[in-house]
């Protein structure tokens, strides 16, 4: 059906009217802006392609369709999908819509996709592919800024670190899970001593530049399973599932010691920052809420804060 049969004048007028149609056919075919192609369903034969297919694939020769519509096939297409167009009769089911990546030129495709018979008689499948590729492209970039906008919605902008949103989500599963199967929870909270002083002398950039050089170092020291957050201005909070009193102090202390030993040099000047360090711990977590875990490590902050700063105040919550 690439050509309309030739009428002449010894052709019957019926066949005349056919070839007439035919080459109707053919033109409203070549004149679509997708790609149509007929291709026997057993042989996989193509039997008819429109002129948008020359343009984009050049001429086909003998190639059966997957070796020209596709790239690198050594058979038959595994995504063919003349199995979804016939019945267990080898009836046609009617017209089956699918999107498709091609795989030799990467653009998208709306694929149209029937089985009907052919005019001799023979089983074909029929194709209109629509490029879809650049309404393609707006989806993936909207989906694209979706999953960044989630990401940055449980994300504190200075330090990429949980914001105070995110970390409530997050330990609130936690905390459950702990009650589940009756594990101990630890938060520690820590908090920048005279961080006031750092924003006073060498200015904000710089008091930005000493959160994101705490945020690093609390983030290399805190184990895979641990929430760590930027709560506050310059208070940080770690949660920490499956971990006992213990445990949390030595994790602690870590941090402490890491910021302690770090200098941090801005315009010329090394700049020390220290922290004081409340924690909270459940045994048996029954009733306990993230709020009251927290807010208990925060009055141990603050006792931290009173003794001297630069240490570590801890309570261990029993059970009424």
């Amino acid at each position: 059906m690439t050509k309309p049969p030739d009428a002449t004048t010894n052709t019957p007028p019926d066949a005349v009217q056919q070839a007439a149609q035919d080459s109707a056919v053919v033109t409203v075919l070549n004149s679509l802006d997708a790609l149509i192609y007929v291709a026997d369903m057993s042989t996989h034969e193509l039997l008819f392609i429109n002129d948008y297919a020359r343009q984009k694939w050049g001429e086909p020769g003998n190639k059966r369709c997957w070796e020209y519509l596709q790239k690198d096939q050594q058979g038959p297409c595994a995504f063919c999908t003349n199995h979804k167009l016939v019945d267990e009769h080898q009836q046609p089911t009617g017209v089956y819509v699918w999107e498709f990546q091609n795989t030799q030129n990467k653009h998208w495709y709306q694929c149209r996709d029937e089985a009907i018979r052919w005019v001799d008689g023979r089983l074909v499948r029929i194709e209109i592919a629509t490029d879809i590729s650049d309404r393609k492209r707006m989806e993936q970039e909207l989906e694209a800024a979706r999953r960044e906008a989630e990401y940055l919605a449980g994300t504190d902008a200075l330090t990429r670190l949980n914001n105070r949103r995110a970390f409530f989500k997050l330990g609130e599963q936690v905390l459950k899970e702990a009650l589940r199967f009756n594990r101990p929870t630890s938060i520690i909270m820590f908090d920048l001593d005279h961080f006031k002083q750092i924003n006073d002398t060498w200015g904000h950039s710089a008091g930005d530049a000493v959160l994101q050089r705490v945020a690093t170092l609390a983030e290399a020291t805190v184990r895979n399973a641990d929430i760590l957050a930027r709560i506050g201005g310059e208070e940080f909070a770690i949660l920490l599932p499956q971990t006992d009193m213990p445990q949390a102090r030595i994790l602690a202390e870590r941090i402490r010691q890491a910021l302690t030993d770090d200098v941090l040099p801005i315009n010329g000047m090394d700049i020390n920052v220290q922290a004081s360090f409340g924690i909270s711990s459940c045994e048996h977590c029954d009733d306990m809420t993230l709020a009251d875990l927290l807010n208990t490590a925060d009055e141990q902050l603050y006792l931290s804060k009173k003794l001297g700063r630069n240490r570590i105040s801890s309570h261990q919550i029993s059970k009424p």
